[in-house]
């Protein structure tokens, strides 16, 4: 998708509905803009500045038509954590490393494996970043006073509880009004954007009727200056790359991920398609390009970009209108927004939170019992109690273990009797359960990996055991196999060759097909020895049969058998007749 193709037949009417899109989504982009940032631990217009140059970046280069890029809740843990531990001026540096993580996954066409994060995991960090963000405002909604800021949970829980005494009676009316608006607001006036009325109304009451009486914008960081900074290059040493990595990359992951979520919201509800590549490609850009303005990571907003599309937006165009709204805005008005209290947008970001916590699928997940039911709690409680880096890799690892768990018991190795749709086998001899004691026909279904040998090895010591003339492998139903199942499958082939027995494979599929091949294994099992269909197999099998054990042998699994015995029988009695004369 290039940016010719998402113009293409643009006329004014279209232009019209993307500048009353942008026009919507800017003016609620930018109190969010200011509280996401405060949240994150830095000052309020660095999130206006992310927002006006991921906004315009992201709809220029980006893989998706409707996406609004800018700062989001799922950052905050993350940022603020960067912030506390290594300053504002190395978050910078750590969002334009993962800037360039972005680009490159887009480049390598890895967007895609984005998506196979388990969703127990996303569910868990979601709700977890939720009662962070949700938590972090109840000291500004209380207008509490001597708070001191941790990166732990419970520290803050613990300033939060003996701070209760200087609660801020105005701080918790103008609070309420912020928060009454912003729920009652969808409800009686769908088209005004919440957050932006409850901003204004309860902060319009403040000044008002009670002044100077709550913490505002300006009181606690100072003015907003009506100017974009300037350019400037981060300090970038090795130490600081190696300092920094862990965070990076979590702040890409969140960012693609999110970005790619957004994106697949956008296309259920236009029925479009976006580019997952080009998209991480734009987020990548725009994440690099925000920091040397000092500007905070951002990626696609989900609410937004929702909004975007509601008010009838067509084009990438209405993300550019949102971002030159927002600039605007911060060039005209921006010594008003010193007069914002604090309080006002706590609601804002704990109604965000409220809507972000996925509470329903938390709850679906945890009713199931399952080990799903566990990765997701432990993701949960580490994210709340750790840190998201923590919280993502554990979370994980869990999933892989739970899944590596699930594939090996997956695994059967069956000693079955010979399918009776074969021409060569007697159905009612199938049915009786006979089987032939020198042909042993063994089924394995599932995936042969390394989560799977322990199964398989003890499988095949039963049937090294039973010491069969041959060994017919049907693996119609393996699907796949990693160096560690050809392994295994190498060690039973030496094995039978060392005691100049046959191993037959059938039905090979095409991944374990190939991976034999590559490695060799087909050329130490006999490329003779592989047959398309089971039948010719047994076909095979029942040629190196050694007779003489035929005698006295009742199972008769295959019509050849009573042949076989007969001929045998004739023969022996021959050899008598001679001997005795």
């Amino acid at each position: 998708m290039n940016t010719s193709n998402r113009f293409y037949g643009y006329n004014v009417g279209h232009f019209q509905k993307d500048l009353v899109a942008g026009l919507i989504v800017g003016i609620v982009a930018i109190p969010l803009a200011m509280a996401f940032a405060i949240a994150s631990g830095v000052r309020p217009e660095y999130g206006i500045y992310t927002t006006i140059i991921a906004g315009i970046l992201v709809s220029l280069l980006g893989g998706s038509k409707y996406q609004i890029a800018g700062p989001t809740g799922a950052f905050v843990p993350i940022l603020f954590g960067v912030v506390m531990q290594y300053g504002y001026e190395n978050l910078l540096i750590a969002g334009f490393m993962a800037g360039i993580i972005l680009i490159l996954l887009g480049v390598f066409k890895l967007g895609r494996f984005i998506k196979f994060i388990p969703r127990p995991v996303t569910i868990g960090f979601t709700a977890g970043i939720a009662v962070i963000i949700f938590s972090g405002q109840i000291a500004n909604f209380l207008g509490l006073r001597n708070i001191e800021k941790h990166e732990e949970f419970h520290l803050n829980m613990r300033e939060i509880i003996m701070n209760l005494e200087t609660i801020n009676i105005y701080s918790v009316m103008t609070a309420c009004i912020s928060l009454a608006i912003v729920i009652l607001t969808p409800k009686f006036f769908p088209k005004i954007p919440g957050a932006l009325l409850g901003l204004s109304v309860s902060s319009v009451v403040a000044i008002f009727f009670f002044p100077n009486q709550v913490a505002t914008i300006g009181s606690t960081f100072g003015s907003i200056p009506s100017q974009l900074p300037s350019f400037q290059f981060p300090d970038i040493t090795w130490e600081t790359i190696v300092m920094l990595f862990p965070a990076a990359c979590v702040i890409a992951m969140l960012g693609g991920i999110e970005s790619l979520l957004s994106a697949l919201v956008a296309d259920g509800m236009t029925n479009g398609k976006h580019n997952s590549n080009k998209e991480l490609i734009g987020q990548g850009v725009a994440n690099i390009a925000t920091t040397l303005f000092g500007g905070i990571p951002a990626t696609g907003a989900i609410a937004r970009t929702a909004t975007n599309i509601k008010n009838g937006a067509i084009s990438p165009m209405s993300g550019i209108i949102h971002g030159l709204v927002v600039l605007l805005v911060l060039l005209l008005l921006a010594p008003y927004a010193s007069h914002i209290p604090l309080a006002s947008m706590a609601p804002i970001l704990m109604f965000v939170a409220w809507n972000m916590s996925e509470r329903k699928e938390f709850a679906h997940v945890l009713k199931t019992k399952t080990a799903d039911s566990a990765v997701l709690l432990v993701t949960f409680l580490l994210t709340v109690f750790t840190d998201l880096t923590t919280a993502v890799g554990v979370g994980l690892l869990l999933a892989v273990i739970v899944f590596v768990k699930k594939m090996s018991a997956a695994l059967i190795i069956s000693k079955v009797l010979p399918d009776p749709s074969d021409k060569q086998v007697k159905p009612e001899i199938v049915e009786k359960g006979s089987n032939c004691p020198q042909i042993s026909i063994y089924t394995i279904e599932g995936s042969l990996f390394f989560g799977s040998t322990e199964v398989f090895e003890k499988s095949i010591e039963n049937i090294l055991q039973s010491k069969p003339k041959v060994l017919l492998l049907r693996m119609s139903k393996v699907s796949f196999i990693d160096t560690s199942g050809e392994a295994m499958l190498l060690n039973i082939v030496k094995q039978f060759k060392e005691q100049n027995r046959t191993i037959l494979i059938s039905g090979i599929q095409q991944q374990p097909k190939e991976l034999l091949w590559k490695t060799g294994l087909h050329r130490e099992i006999g490329e003779k020895y592989f047959f398309e269909h089971t039948g010719d197999a047994i076909n095979y099998s029942l040629a190196q049969l050694e007779t003489k054990k035929c005698i006295g042998c009742k199972q008769f699994a295959f019509n050849e058998c009573s042949k076989l015995s007969q001929q045998t029988v004739k023969t022996n009695q021959k050899e008598t007749k001679l001997l005795m004369t």
